[in-house]
Formats: structure tokens, C-alpha cells, sequence
């Protein structure tokens, strides 16, 4: 053979054995500073983490041989982590809260889209690693449970606590074995379609943002601008309809003028996004159209937050769905829409719970019992300035056992035991049919006499309960019996005496504040924070504590 055949084998031999014991020599260097690190013969790295215990277990049990790294560099699945926590962001997450900026400094190519780490020292390896393993059980915890408490955020959160069930020694353990970081990961996410959708939704803002080249300065507007006016404000939000796709450039004999094309591009904003198409710039357009792609990302994470907080259910089932936020009702079977219902919610000072709670019965021509507090607040001083006040509202006091007694027989203010209530007929409250989930807030659906508020943009009108337009269909549907007709259900309503019919089975009534969302086509749809829940929430959710530090 060759002489040079043979050195150059050689060389290559020689080389190999070198860079097989550069490795391993490495590789055991890592080892001995994960060993050391971690059973407290070394400072920890770990000081800060809540998975302390969990990551020292995972390392011993693997002899503290590395996962996220090989050969001094990421390892395929330090690689696919990296890439789930710059994505995180598409989850309404913030990726520098597992440690992104940290673990790119440490690249050798740091403004780089695609990061290697090479020529890492020892320490810098020993840092990496467990940065990397804190990182990732950190992001599984809040795509499970949240990053934010809501015990601790929202009093109107009335869903059962959603307990943790992650063995996180587990998910380490699975990585360490091969599994996909990806798809670890991707079954911890809320098993829902709006969570999906939402998160494909966020994705295409960021790419809308990335083309943004307006300014988003606010556009004070106030009152109402309607077609044919002037006004300051017009240029921007005029831009703002061409940004979002509602109206294609056209030649503007006056920047300032509210002009009949701007006003048919509104139009098709307004009932795009869930408002009245009167073509009118008021409150609720000027309000959306001031909100810039950070603006709306920032919605979305909010209300991402709010469906990881939600307790595990099944969304395929029969269910009642009622948005808050959206003033609607939705009868849901098997996640189609057979029957959808404007609805009124709760004023901002009487608002809306959101809560979930089965149906079980139907009330027709009901009696309403007027809550203590309305009676104490709102009837009793109508009673002392008009006696007869009672009387004319077609109400009545009752015992505690039920018993009607003359009101002037009565102190309300004084003698305990007894309530008002307002008798069946078509100036009651309730109207001629409620809807009942019994629970511990004294919510329910019901009928309404004032129909002509349905009519209205905003609809926060109510002590609490839920306004249903159309209750008669809702009616129908619900008691899915030929035997309920139109005509028995109408005669039902109209009774002098309450009935009661129970349903032949329990319906999920779900309750929501959902201030953003994505339909089955993909579109984001957002509306207004009629609670101003959301503020409080994007606050809790862009800080650097978490629901870790507020357990």
C-alpha cells in the first residue's frame, strides 16, 4: 500500500481517537460538574428553580450524563426545545421567562436566527444544561395549568381549581429517553379547538407585525364621527381600515373627510368584528381601530391565559356556551352551532361570573324572587316614596314558608323572614320563561320584558343574570320533545302559575369572558373589555413572577 495511503490513515485514526477522547474527557468533565452542582458540593445553578428536587432525581437516576447537550453543543433535543421556547410566544407566553436571553448569550453567533454554541467551557455547559432543563419544565407547567393564579387575579373566576397532574420526574425521564420535546409539550396545551385555532391565530399577527409600518399613535375620538364630516382623526384611522384589509388605496381629495368609500370600508370592519354596521365611528370603532398588532397579541395572550386556566371538559358534548364578553349565547352539539342567542350580561358594578354548572329544568310564567339585596337597595325605597308601588309592579310579599300576607302588614326594612316577589305575566322581570343551572351565585337564563335592549351595541345591563332574546326557541330546542310544540310552549309561558319541567337530562351551561378567539375559519375575533378584566391579567401575565411563586 501507498506510504502516504497509510499516513494519511494514520492522521485520520490519530485525529478521530482524539476528538473520541476530547468528547468523553468533556463528557465526563460535564458529568463530574453535574454531580458536583448538584448534590451540593458546588454552588447551585439551580438555587432559583421550583423543580429543583425533580431535576436533581432526573440527572442521578441518568448517572448526570447530559440531555440537552452532546459533544459541548445542543443535543437534537436541546435544538427542539430552543425552538418550543422562542415559540411559547404563539401561546401568549413570554419565551424570556424560560430563559431564552440567558441561553443565547451563551451562542457563539448570538444575532443569528439559528444559534450553535460551540467552544463552550465547562461552566458554560454546567449553566446551559440546567438552564435548559428549568426552562422546559417550567414552560410545561404554565402550558398546563397558567402561568398567572387566578385565585389570586380575578374574583369572578369561579371554575373548580384545576389541579396539576404532571409528573415533571416523568417528562425529564421521557425526554432523556427519546421522546419528542414537541410533542411532550404539545399534550400538555388545553385539549380545545379554540386553544388550536388561537395559537395559529397569534402566529399570523406576528407575521401582520412584521410587515407593520404605520404609526399607532392613538386617535382621540369623541362622541361620534358619522359620513360627511371632518375630522382630525380621520387620515389615521382611514390607514388603519387599508392595514387590516378593508379598504384597497384610493385617490383622498380630503385627508380629513369622512368620505362615502371610508364609510362602506367601516362598514365591513363593523361586522367583522362583532359591532353594528351603522357606519358610525363611535365609542366601540374607535376603540378597535386604535389597536395596533402588539395591541391585539396582547388580547390574545390574555384571554390563552383564561383557556389554560380552564378545568379539563369535554367540548365535544351537548352544552350551553355563553361568551360574556360577546353578549352571546351559543347551544353547542357536538361542537356544532344549533342555536345562537344575543344575551344580556351583568352591569360593570353587577357583573357576570364565569363559572360552568349543569341545567336541569325550565321554569315557565315564573315567579321572581327578588334577591335581598335588590329589595333593601331598590324596593323598599320605591315603596316609601309610592305606596301603591307594589301593587302596580305586580308584586307581592310572601312568608318564609310561601305564604302571600298583606304588604301593609309588613315592615321589609324590620320584620325578618319575609321577601318580595314579582308574580307571573309579561312585566316580570324574569320575563315568561327561565332557564335553570342551579349554583352558588344565583345565576341563571331568563326571559326579559325590555326586548328593545337587545337592539343595543353594549349590553352590560343586567344585576348578574343572563337575558336571553328568543327564549321560546331556546325553549324548543332544549326540551327536543315533539310534544313541545310552539303552540304548548307559548301557552306555557303565558300561565298565571309557574310551571316547573324538568329536562330529561343535565346540560353543561359553560360561562366565558373571552375578549379574543378564533373561528373554525381561522379568523381572530376580538371584542371589548366591557369588565376591564383584561389589564390586570396582561399585567400578571407579561411579569416575571408566575403562579409557581403564588402557590
Amino acid at each position: 500500500m501507498n506510504k502516504k495511503i497509510i499516513a494519511g490513515i494514520a492522521t485520520v485514526l490519530i485525529v478521530g481517537i482524539g476528538l473520541f477522547w476530547y468528547s468523553n474527557h468533556r463528557r465526563s468533565d460535564l458529568k463530574d460538574e453535574l454531580r458536583e452542582s448538584l448534590t451540593g458540593e458546588k454552588s447551585g445553578v439551580l438555587s432559583q428553580s421550583k423543580f429543583s428536587a425533580q431535576i436533581q432525581a432526573f440527572y442521578a437516576n441518568r448517572e448526570y450524563l447530559e440531555v440537552w447537550l452532546f459533544n459541548g453543543s445542543l443535543s437534537n433535543s436541546g435544538e427542539e426545545l430552543l425552538e418550543q421556547i422562542e415559540n411559547s410566544k404563539y401561546d401568549g407566553l413570554q419565551p424570556v421567562d424560560y430563559s431564552l436571553e440567558e441561553i443565547n448569550a451563551l451562542s457563539s453567533d448570538p444575532e443569528k436566527e439559528n444559534k450553535k454554541f460551540r467552544n463552550l467551557s465547562t461552566d458554560e455547559m454546567l449553566s446551559l444544561e440546567l438552564m435548559l432543563s428549568d426552562a422546559f419544565l417550567t414552560l410545561a407547567h404554565d402550558l398546563e395549568n397558567g402561568k398567572v393564579n387566578p385565585a389570586s387575579l380575578d374574583p369572578n373566576w369561579k371554575f373548580e381549581k384545576k389541579e396539576s397532574k404532571i409528573d415533571y420526574l416523568h417528562l425529564l425521564t421521557e425526554i432523556g429517553a427519546g421522546r419528542s420535546v414537541e410533542h411532550t409539550l404539545q399534550e400538555l396545551y388545553p385539549h380545545s379547538e379554540l386553544y388550536a385555532r388561537g395559537r395559529e391565530a397569534i402566529e399570523e399577527l406576528y407575521q401582520i407585525q412584521a410587515n407593520d409600518t404605520l404609526a399607532w399613535e392613538f386617535a382621540q375620538v369623541e362622541g361620534a364621527i358619522e359620513v360627511g364630516e371632518m375630522h382630525a382623526a380621520i387620515p389615521a384611522l382611514r390607514k388603519r381600515l387599508m392595514f387590516w384589509g378593508f379598504l384597497e388605496p384610493y385617490e383622498i381629495k380630503e385627508a380629513t373627510l369622512f368620505d362615502s368609500i371610508m364609510f362602506a370600508g367601516l362598514q365591513d370592519y363593523q361586522k367583522s368584528n362583532g359591532m353594528k354596521p351603522d357606519g358610525i365611528i363611535g365609542t366601540l370603532a374607535a376603540e378597535s381601530l386604535n389597536k395596533s398588532p402588539q395591541d391585539l397579541i396582547d388580547i390574545a395572550a390574555v384571554n390563552m391565559e383564561r383557556l389554560r386556566w380552564m378545568p379539563k371538559m369535554d367540548w365535544d358534548q351537548e352544552m350551553v356556551l355563553v361568551n360574556i364578553a360577546n353578549y352571546q349565547l351559543d347551544y353547542m352539539h357536538h361542537l356544532d352551532t344549533a342555536f345562537t342567542a344575543k344575551v344580556i350580561v351583568g352591569k360593570e358594578y353587577n357583573e357576570s361570573p364565569t363559572f360552568t354548572a349543569p341545567m336541569s329544568y325550565i321554569v315557565f310564567s315564573p315567579y321572581w324572587n327578588i334577591p335581598e339585596s335588590i329589595t333593601n337597595d331598590e324596593i323598599i325605597p320605591s315603596i316609601n316614596k309610592n305606596p301603591d308601588y307594589l301593587s302596580q309592579k305586580n308584586m307581592e310579599v310572601v312568608s318564609g314558608s310561601g305564604e302571600v300576607v298583606k304588604a301593609s302588614k309588613v315592615n321589609l326594612s324590620k320584620d325578618q323572614g319575609y321577601r318580595v316577589r314579582q308574580k307571573p305575566g309579561g312585566d316580570n322581570s324574569l320575563g315568561l320563561v327561565k332557564f335553570m343551572f342551579p349554583n352558588d351565585y344565583n345565576i341563571y337564563i331568563h326571559d326579559t320584558p325590555a326586548r328593545s335592549l337587545f337592539a343595543k351595541e353594549t349590553r352590560a345591563l343586567s344585576h348578574g343574570c343572563i337575558r336571553i332574546q328568543n327564549p321560546d326557541q331556546f325553549a324548543k330546542i332544549l326540551l327536543d320533545d315533539k310534544e313541545w310544540d310552539d303552540e304548548k310552549i307559548q301557552k306555557a309561558m303565558h300561565q298565571e302559575n309557574e310551571e316547573v319541567v324538568e329536562l330529561d337530562r343535565k346540560i353543561p351551561v359553560v360561562l366565558l369572558y373571552m375578549t379574543f378567539w378564533a373561528d373554525k375559519d381561522g379568523k381572530a375575533n376580538f371584542r371589548s373589555d366591557v369588565y376591564d378584566r383584561d389589564s390586570a391579567l396582561l399585567k400578571a401575565l407579561r411579569s416575571q413572577k408566575s403562579s409557581l411563586d403564588q402557590a
